[in-house]
């Protein structure tokens, strides 16, 4: 029988979380209901200091209401050596307090503290630009911030997708033709006026099929992945965009996708990872607060915050 655990979840603001389709508050109820004694810490709360990394938290207690889905005690301060396990679940952007958050997470390991996902793996895995790691599963891409390239890789390819390295849900992203009489001004804002570096890619038609996400929990590969399928119209699969989400069987390919990388990413720590996949070609590796773990459950039965759950007590035991 697994013991009770202490667990300290670094989250956003709790009233900016959507209690009917978070994956960390998805976390937080499975762990309730086996028992487990959970804590939440804002990133602004953490501090070192006399040698050690504590954080201001408070005791949380959560329930299935998604109305009034928490109750909190008063703030104390702990070292987060203390507890079984820290959580991190900070959405982006990766601004310098994240890779600052990441720094004392890291100080905290070497005081003791367990933190899942590792924070310098974290830093490591720009979620954009780790997929260079694996070209093979990759569609024809560029990474560059001079216009000159840009518009070459555009001309070279056609149709295309710019984007941010540093956003999410959708942000920023937009598909350039060749012939597209506004790509001058789309390159000039999202480089920033040759000042910022982006990520072109490839377009992949079989996006009206959805943007898959594949989840990975602790070497695991979940069986179904998210099928995030854009509204009439849009490009975008992105659910913050409007894409609507269907769960579904994995395919053979992003089996393989998603099997090569398991190991790799959980043996560098990184306990919860969120693939994009698109026609079978890997186009993100998401790794700060990967998603789609209600929506998956919900349709299919497989329970993936029981699955964190099992990796995480294991990790603790």
């Amino acid at each position: 029988m697994t013991r009770t655990l202490k667990l300290a979840f670094v989250l956003d603001p709790l009233d900016a979380l959507k209690p009917y389709k978070d994956s960390s508050i998805a976390m937080m109820r499975e762990a309730a209901r086996r028992g487990h004694s959970l804590f939440t810490i804002q990133r602004e709360a953490l501090i070192w200091s006399e040698g050690a990394v504590a954080a201001r938290n408070h005791a949380i207690r959560v329930n299935d209401d998604d109305r009034a889905w928490y109750s909190l005690d008063e703030p104390e301060l702990t070292p987060l050596a203390a507890f079984d396990a820290v959580v991190m679940r900070q959405d982006p952007p990766f601004d310098f307090e994240y890779i600052t958050a990441t720094w004392l997470l890291e100080r905290a390991m070497a005081g003791g503290a367990r933190v899942f996902n590792h924070p310098r793996a974290i830093r490591e895995h720009s979620e954009k630009l780790a997929i260079t790691e694996f070209p093979q599963f990759m569609a024809s891409s560029l990474v560059a911030r001079d216009a000159v390239d840009i518009h070459a890789f555009i001309d070279q390819i056609g149709d295309v997708i710019l984007k941010p390295l540093d956003g999410m849900g959708g942000s920023q992203i937009f598909r350039v033709r060749a012939d597209d009489p506004n790509r001058n001004v789309i390159i000039e804002t999202l480089t920033a006026e040759g000042t910022r570096t982006i990520m072109a890619q490839r377009y992949l038609p079989a996006i009206a099929e959805g943007d898959k996400r594949v989840l990975i929990i602790g070497g695991e590969v979940v069986p179904y992945a998210l099928a995030r399928i854009p509204k009439a119209g849009e490009t975008r699969g992105n659910l913050a965009a409007g894409g609507r989400g269907v769960a579904m069987p994995l395919t053979d390919r992003e089996r393989e996708i998603a099997e090569h990388l398991a190991p790799i990413l959980w043996e560098r720590g990184l306990m919860v990872v969120g693939l994009d996949v698109i026609g079978g070609h890997l186009t993100e590796i998401n790794v700060t607060s990967p998603t789609c773990f209600v929506e998956i459950t919900t349709q299919t039965g497989f329970s993936v915050p029981a699955l964190f759950m099992d990796k995480l007590e294991q990790a603790c035991n």
